[in-house]
């Protein structure tokens, strides 16, 4: 072999390394950093933090400046959130804008801002006022968009609680509360016009929590199990997530939207809680978000959606002490506030000896939020308490480190025969 032959030869299994690395890394997964404590790090030591799990974006629950400078030039995506309580204000135009340009504008394009998240579970919170102001606010924080150019980078939403849909179970009965059907169809016709997706809030930790003698562990948890079979469709399911994905699937096509973008925007599982709060455990919450970033690396969609990407975030980056509910409300973190991870996923964390004080010193404003979303479809039509400052859309790397060296182990067995044919 040639000089010449061996460079193409090195060249090309350098290309090929840095694809199926690359591979690898874009195996990503959304990850909610909420703020809702006095105990978390400063926005500069989650910037490293972020880093270290190879994540790529990340979902807010606000515009928070400090998050957004920090994160400058660090190539993570971001979804910032507009909270329930603006909604109102977002009927004016003018208003609209001065929000636009304030909070996204000014930090493009050094912060990646990708998305804009209108309101959290609005239609959910049986409040007509609220619920009557969320598409005039969706539609003119879009037109702001527009006005400056960046309507084609940056995409507007709202995240719904599963509560939206009046039935779920089996997913081919899926269908939305007969009394939300007019407004679901004219947010999710602006989704189809703008080209932004649907996002849900699911939690199959709900449906076991409410009814542990009813509901399989392994089939929320996403661990072996016989599943189920839906009758209509023939498809087998063997957990809850992606039949609640699919249940959402059915109930837009019920309304005629068929090919609709639908993301999980908050999905996630509590490493502790209160006496009756069965299931809340660290290693009932590894098995969950291991198992269900496991499936996402896999890069298969649902048994209705096979060939769909799973756009999933996790809740959350850190435990948050001050949100008010149940115990298991300030626990869903992936990592304490000191950095360390809550339970073993994989990742180092911060440093230890870490300050824990935030810059900011900062909790919040009350917000519309969504912790507690719900498991199959509650009949009460509940919506959860948690969040009033928002945002949301895009997806951050978490790597369950079994996963991630199996992949590894792929690329090196692949460079090797690679190279022994040089």
């Amino acid at each position: 072999m040639s000089t010449m032959d061996s460079i193409i030869h090195i060249n090309y299994v350098s290309l090929i390394l840095v694809f199926l690395i690359s591979t690898v890394m874009a195996t990503s997964i959304g990850i909610n950093y909420g703020q809702i404590a006095d105990n978390l790090p400063p926005p500069e030591k989650v910037v490293p933090l972020v880093k270290s799990m190879g994540a790529t974006r990340v979902k807010l629950y606000d515009a928070d400046p400090h998050v957004l400078k920090a994160f400058a030039n660090s190539g993570v995506e971001f979804i910032v959130s507009l909270g329930n309580e603006y909604l109102s204000d977002m009927k004016d135009p003018a208003k609209a804008q001065a929000w636009v340009k304030t909070n996204v504008q000014a930090y493009l394009p050094a912060t990646k801002i990708t998305c804009i998240a209108v309101g959290n579970e609005v239609l959910t919170f049986n409040n007509t006022a609220l619920s009557d102001n969320l598409l005039p606010a969706m539609e003119n924080v879009y037109a702001a968009l527009v006005s400056m150019n960046l309507d084609k980078q940056v995409s507007v939403t709202t995240a719904h609680s599963v509560a939206i849909l009046e039935t779920s179970y089996p997913p081919s009965s899926g269908a939305f509360r007969r009394d939300l059907v007019s407004c679901v169809t004219q947010v999710v016709d602006f989704h189809c016009k703008t080209g932004s997706p649907f996002l849900i809030n699911a939690y199959p930790y709900f449906a076991y929590k409410a009814d542990p003698k009813q509901v399989q562990l392994d089939f929320v948890l996403f661990q072996p199990n016989q599943g189920i079979v839906d009758p209509v469709t023939n498809l087998h399911y063997d957990n809850m997530l992606f039949a609640q994905i699919d249940a959402v699937h059915s109930a837009l096509a019920s309304i005629g939207y068929k090919n609709v973008c639908v993301q999980i925007s908050e999905t996630g599982w509590p490493s502790k809680g209160d006496a009756d709060e069965l299931g809340a455990t660290p290693d009932n919450a590894r098995k969950y978000n291991c198992n269900l970033i496991k499936l996402v690396s896999q890069k298969k969609g649902t048994p209705l959606k096979p060939n769909s990407n799973l756009n999933i975030y996790v809740f959350a980056l850190f435990n948050e002490n001050l949100k008010p509910g149940p115990m298991s409300e300030r626990n869903y973190g992936l990592f304490k506030p000191d950095g360390t991870p809550s339970y073993p996923l994989g990742f180092a964390g911060i440093n230890a000896g870490v300050s824990t004080n935030s810059s900011s010193g900062r909790s919040p404003a009350t917000g519309s939020g969504s912790t507690t979303p719900t498991s199959w479809s509650p009949q009460d039509g509940s919506s959860s308490p948690g969040y009033m400052s928002i945002t949301s859309n895009s997806g951050v790397v978490l790597f369950c480190w079994k996963s991630w060296i199996l992949q590894l182990h792929i690329i090196v067995g692949s460079i090797l025969l690679l190279f022994s044919q040089l």
